[in-house]
């Protein structure tokens, strides 16, 4: 009890002499870099980072040139201390302040927990976790002695990695690992080395570097027969550079398990002559060793492995690297060739010589269903008609040569052509992978969903984009995903919409590459159809848009531009949707909206929401994206304030500037959520 009086007596101490207590701290930061006299805008900028206060270097620039009343290009302590309050004092957060200190000055432990528990939603509330807020962010020893936060302290809290949106829970591995590998979304990755176009850009290691780095998990490898015995990859019969299949190995073996230490698909686009094949097989094992998967697992001899240990196997997928190509035999066989001289040995396969546009421009057996009403004759016609294409081009096949070496290496990842569902369900192997094209796949989504989903609920699917991007544009993937479709292949060097659902969607599961599909894709008793999803228990999502800081500027010159931010939902068809809020006119450092929408959204599980900032530039020049922040629904954190870190991407996929919106989220949902 003494104790307790005795604190209070202190922390009143404290609180009178608070402006001049504020008022020695910020000195003391500050006067030895102004002891040469006045300042340049780098040497402030460099002192606002010292006092832990994160600002753009462009807004300071501006904010710099303001309060430089003398135009020489360096200020005095006084101009620094009013630029100091310009970014570190924002009116929102001084509102919010003031709205829980008794005296507008200190925050006690009461005023604090009050805050979390009623603006942050932190139920799990104590003096313990007050205190450790308090010792963890509040600059000024003799108020943190009394356990007390000054607005100093609260800002910084504020601004911390504490009160971002996305839930820290999820940024480490928290699904469970140990179901089979096809009921996992991958990340995936699309011609992985080229860092340009399609056709004349270069091929470049950093395409592999980069893409692992983020987390992909699955690579693709183009590879065609190079001089003096060395396999080259490039993108076959156009003007891209090459790169050496031994370089681009030794790239992957170092950086594969960098970001996440599960299973790395090699994807090969295989052209090489059966002796090039052997050479690409004994790189691949001298350079992996021990990392590549060449066996089965005991245990899972006629079932697809988790991304984790199960059921006590010791070796596991963890830190393994897996070869996706086609495949002589079956994986019985394969063993039984374990340890044999593999040497000039090569089988054949005979599959169908179709070209892949020609596939997704015929109109096979899938894709005759009517949309619209024709006469039973008309129909029997097109049958007929239908049936005899495919069957004359059945008949053009041919033979295909491959090393029994490389061979070997495949184990649950076999590349096999897709005929149809029918014909997977009665012959498609559980190791079997299919490579659909983009136009292929979105016919067959919206004229045989249910047999689809039941396909990627049974088998790896991979969907690629279509030949017609040559420019390395992609396609959205998120109708892709709302069907099971584990293996989404994106070129990862263009920016947009598409990749940033990607990362976005990645972000989950401790960004390790692997998501665990929603039940009603893995379970075969459920009836999902994307295109109907309107029985589920729906979640209401309600965001208030607060306020901008140091939003990304579309050019130096100026932080005067009229902004807007767009919140846009991706899902199932019924949830797509986006609103919008009015434009602030000439401020980009600070603008304020304080506007709220409400969403309802059918499935949850696969929803992302996107945050899209914009500058307004007229009817006629339209919008022009200055940053963008992508996130699953359910790994957002309810609270007010919370921080959403939008930034635009530059070559080949980082994020160049980052600013922040501070917003307020509230859920409602059913209790069986």
């Amino acid at each position: 009890m003494k104790a307790e009086l005795e604190t209070k007596r202190t922390g009143t101490a404290v609180l009178e002499n608070m402006d001049t207590k504020l008022h020695t701290w910020f000195l003391s930061k500050i006067q030895d870099d102004f002891r040469g006299g006045k300042i340049t805008v780098e040497k402030a900028h460099k002192l606002l980072e010292k006092l832990d206060i994160r600002c753009s270097y462009i807004h300071v620039k501006h904010i710099f040139k303001d309060n430089d009343m003398k135009k020489q290009g360096r200020i005095t302590i006084e101009e620094f201390r009013s630029i100091y309050r310009i970014i570190a004092h924002r009116e929102e957060i001084v509102e919010i302040f003031n709205a829980y200190s008794e005296n507008r000055k200190i925050l006690f432990e009461n005023d604090l927990i009050q805050f979390l528990v009623q603006e942050q939603y932190v139920f799990e509330m104590s003096k313990t976790i007050a205190s450790e807020i308090i010792q963890k962010y509040e600059p000024i020893e003799e108020v943190k002695k009394v356990h007390q936060m000054s607005f100093e302290g609260f800002t910084r809290y504020m601004d911390s990695s504490e009160c971002l949106l996305f839930k820290p829970e999820y940024k480490r591995v928290y699904q469970d690992m140990t179901q089979p590998l096809s009921d996992y979304f991958i990340s995936t990755s699309h011609n992985t080395y080229l860092i340009s176009d399609q056709l004349l850009g270069p091929s470049d290691l950093w395409g592999y570097v980069s893409a692992l780095v983020k987390g992909c998990r699955c690579l693709e490898i183009d590879c065609w027969d190079g001089s003096q015995d060395e396999p080259v990859v490039y993108h076959g019969y156009t003007l891209t550079s090459k790169l050496l299949f031994k370089t681009v190995i030794q790239s992957i073996q170092k950086y594969a398990f960098l970001t996440s230490e599960y299973p790395v698909v090699l994807s090969l686009e295989n052209h090489c002559s059966p002796h090039q094949q052997e050479v690409m097989a004994d790189i691949l094992q001298n350079i992996l060793g021990d990392s590549l998967l060449c066996d089965m697992l005991d245990d899972f001899q006629d079932t697809l492995p988790s991304p984790e240990v199960t059921m006590g196997q010791v070796q596991a997928l963890k830190f393994k690297i897996l070869v996706k190509n086609k495949k002589i035999g079956t994986l019985k066989e394969t063993r039984e060739r374990k340890g044999t001289d593999k040497h000039g040995k090569v089988g054949e396969l005979e599959e169908d010589d179709l070209d892949q546009e020609e596939e997704e421009e015929s109109k096979d057996s899938e894709t005759q269903d009517d949309s619209v009403s024709k006469s039973s004759q008309e129909k029997e016609s097109d049958s007929k008609r239908s049936l005899a294409i495919i069957f004359l081009k059945k008949k053009k096949t041919r033979k295909v040569k491959i090393s029994l070496a490389l061979s070997d290496l495949v184990i649950y990842t076999k590349a096999e052509k897709f005929r149809n569902f029918h014909h997977a369900r009665l012959h498609q192997q559980f190791n079997e992978n299919n490579s659909i094209g983009e136009s292929r796949a979105r016919k067959l989504s919206k004229l045989k969903v249910s047999e689809f989903i039941f396909h990627t609920r049974k088998f790896i699917t991979r969907i690629y984009p279509k030949a017609m991007r040559a420019d390395s544009s992609n396609f959205n993937p998120q109708e892709f995903w709302n069907i099971g479709c584990q293996m989404v292949a994106l070129n990862f060097q263009t920016p947009g919409l598409p990749m940033d659902l990607h990362n976005g969607k990645f972000l989950d599961n401790g960004g390790s590459g692997y998501i665990l599909k929603p039940q009603f894709l893995r379970d075969n008793k459920s009836q999902f159809n994307p295109h109907k999803a309107n029985d589920s228990d729906p979640i209401t999502l309600t965001i208030k848009i607060i306020s901008g800081i140091q939003l990304p500027l579309s050019n130096s010159f100026t932080n005067k531009a009229d902004t807007l931010v767009i919140v846009e939902v991706f899902g199932v068809p019924n949830d797509q949707m986006k609103q919008q809020t009015r434009v602030i006119k000439k401020n980009a450092f600070s603008p304020r909206w304080n506007e709220t929408f409400t969403f309802i959204i059918q499935v949850p599980e696969l929803a992302l929401i996107r945050f899209v900032v914009v500058e307004n530039q007229g009817l006629i020049a339209g919008n022009e994206f200055l940053g963008q922040y992508t996130i699953p629904l359910l790994c957002m954190n309810k609270g007010m304030l919370l921080k959403v870190t939008v930034g635009f991407l530059c070559f080949p996929g980082w994020v160049r500037i980052l600013s922040l919106l501070h917003c307020l989220f509230t859920f409602g949902m059913s209790d069986s959520y």
